[in-house]
């Protein structure tokens, strides 16, 4: 069905016709009709919004999918405070030609305007408008004027407002030729995480686009810039493009520069495996005292919620029934007290393929929290592993920006998890084990998307992983048990060999635009904060693969060597290292992919 409303024609429409019918008859005048009709355009850049926020400044707006107008996107803006929640967008205009302002708004006191017209800055606005209502305003340019900045703004205090199909009809202005690449890159002053930047101004360049690694990662209006949030020891690739009205140029040549080592993270590598602490199957039940010593990190599998959304979290060991040769409670403790005084750490995982955790409320939310806090206490363990699968997290349609979600399954685990950061202190160790559809398929997809229809579990790990960063001890994705998924070459990897290791390892250590959008990046994980999560065996999960491909994926990952198909896009030495599912099937596979890691790191 069609959104737009349909009215009869009314009689002056109906003159209207007759009368414009008339006198696109005349010779001539016809022509010149179509011609000034030819001339104008609409100017505005993504007045329907239907690509986020793209092009468009603004204080305090958001994309969401319902109210529109049409297409499947509006704007969602909220005064506040001081703010009246602009959002404007510069455009490049004709002087001294007449150009006409037009959108659709919802709300109290929604304006719509433009500035620097260089005759008299117009403005039109409404006092109420409970459903879609048109502004429209006109204006011609100065003598001089070749950019006027449109806005649309609430006023003070007085609620959120909406916009939908902003259009800015008139003469377009030739916008000439972009600039040529910029010459001269150079790298500067390099620390643990950032690398200074210069070169030479490109003739006719207003700011200049930096590429890290071949991704848009910032801008700049000077010759000069530092890039920050890099990891320690590692190799980065940076080029710049110069950017004017026309577009974009060509990017310059490559520099490379290498982070210095650093005082942060850890340095060392490690071996995290999972311990079937809480049921039996066929690997057999592994004593915590049984577990050697090469293994840096055990997960507890697994604490379980008493229903799918009371956030009370319970640990049961498995019972001498089903495991008939489980230690006793004072054992299981003195081991893991053992366990830590040789320097490693032993984490409560909760969730697993059938613990769904979903914290939609702020009760569920604190109960999280205590209960977690006390299977901790009991077992006087270093901290939690988060290994949420399933349909535990999922994205609300209207929740589009990972970087400030909405949904509530999303914000209180955040927050829960944060608490129990600030609990605990620095010295907690969190840990998250999410599978790649939950993780690198949001290169292609996040959500339901802008069209609606898609998974809303998709990336639905981003937002929580992009609020713990600074907390995040390790991300270890489940590269197995998995579809295919696309690498950031745009072809698909699937399991079975290095190329897909590498490629989703890649992804976490590089960054990558989220949905397809190079505005919306999703900034790279440490080097020290990445762990590959493969299966022990065949019998422990689908991607198993052999030792020799284990080792082609580190050598390709810290060294640069011994790579496949897949270019990736740095060397990073400090990898942290490799997780699997599980101890006790490696042990039931005679420690094969123990005795990998330590044959490789020594």
């Amino acid at each position: 069905m069609d959104r737009t409303e349909r009215t009869r024609p009314s009689t002056r429409q109906r003159l209207l016709a007759v009368c414009t019918a008339t006198v696109l008859a005349v010779p001539g005048l016809a022509a010149l009709s179509s011609a000034a009709r030819a001339a104008d355009a609409d100017l505005v850049r993504n007045g329907g919004f239907e690509a986020g926020l793209d092009g468009w400044t603004c204080t305090a707006g958001a994309v969401v999918n319902s109210p529109v107008r049409s297409g499947s996107s509006a704007l969602r803006a909220t005064p506040a405070g001081s703010d009246h929640a602009q959002c404007s967008q510069t455009v490049t205009v004709k002087p001294d030609s007449q150009y006409t302002l037009a959108g659709y708004v919802r709300g109290s006191y929604v304006y719509l305007g433009a500035s620097g017209t260089g005759t008299t800055d117009v403005s039109t606005w409404t006092q109420s408008a409970p459903d879609w209502q048109q502004l429209t305003t006109t204006f011609r340019t100065g003598p001089s004027t070749t950019k006027v900045t449109l806005y649309t703004h609430g006023w003070y205090g007085t609620g959120a407002y909406y916009a939908d199909d902003v259009s800015f009809v008139g003469p377009g202005a030739d916008p000439g030729q972009p600039p040529a690449a910029p010459t001269g890159l150079a790298a500067g002053t390099v620390t643990s995480s950032t690398v200074a930047l210069s070169w030479s101004p490109a003739t006719g360049a207003t700011g200049y686009a930096v590429y890290r690694d071949g991704v848009k990662v910032q801008t700049a209006t000077g010759t000069s810039t530092t890039v920050s949030g890099l990891a320690p020891s590692t190799a980065y690739a940076f080029q710049v493009a110069a950017v004017n009205d026309a577009g974009e140029s060509a990017k310059s040549a490559t520099v490379t520069a290498t982070t210095s080592t650093g005082s942060g993270g850890s340095t060392g590598h490690g071996l995290v495996g999972y311990l079937h602490a809480s049921f039996a199957n066929g690997s057999g039940y592994t004593r915590m005292s049984d577990v050697p010593d090469s293994w840096d990190i055990i997960d507890l599998a697994f604490g379980e919620p008493t229903s799918t959304t009371s956030g009370d979290i319970r640990f049961t060991r498995c019972p001498v029934t089903e495991c008939p040769t489980v230690e006793s409670d004072a054992d299981f403790k003195a081991a893991i007290k053992a366990k830590q005084a040789a320097g490693k750490k032993v984490l409560i995982s909760i969730g697993g393929q059938n613990g769904q955790v979903q914290l939609t409320t702020t009760a569920a939310r604190d109960t999280f929290v205590s209960s977690v806090s006390k299977i901790i206490d009991t077992y006087g363990l270093d901290g939690l592993d988060i290994d949420f699968e399933g349909h535990s997290l999922s994205l609300d349609a209207a929740d589009t920006n990972f970087k400030s979600p909405t949904t509530p399954v999303i914000v209180n685990l955040i927050s829960a998890l944060k608490t129990l950061k600030a609990k605990y202190g620095s010295t907690f160790v969190l840990t998250m084990a999410p599978e790649t559809f939950f993780v690198q398929l949001g290169y292609q997809y996040y959500g339901t998307g802008k069209w609606g229809g898609q998974d809303p579990r998709a990336g639905a790990y981003l937002p929580v992983i992009y609020a713990l960063r600074d907390d995040l001890t390790l991300l270890h994705v489940q590269d197995y048990n998995s579809g295919s998924i696309m690498g950031l070459d745009n072809q698909y990897h699937s399991m079975g060999g290095a190329d897909f290791h590498i490629a989703m390892t890649d992804m976490l250590l590089t960054g990558f635009p989220v949905a397809g959008d190079a505005n919306n990046v999703f900034p790279p994980l440490r080097p020290d904060q990445v762990a590959i999560g493969m299966p022990a065996s065949t019998n422990a999960g689908n991607g198993y693969v052999a030792p020799s491909e284990v080792t082609k994926t580190l050598d390709c990952l810290t060294r640069k060597t011994n790579c496949g198909s897949y270019a990736t896009h740095g060397t990073w030495p400090g990898l942290r290292g490799l997780m699997t599912w599980s101890i006790n099937w490696d042990r039931y596979g005679s420690w094969e992919f123990q005795r990998t890691f330590d044959g490789y790191f020594g």
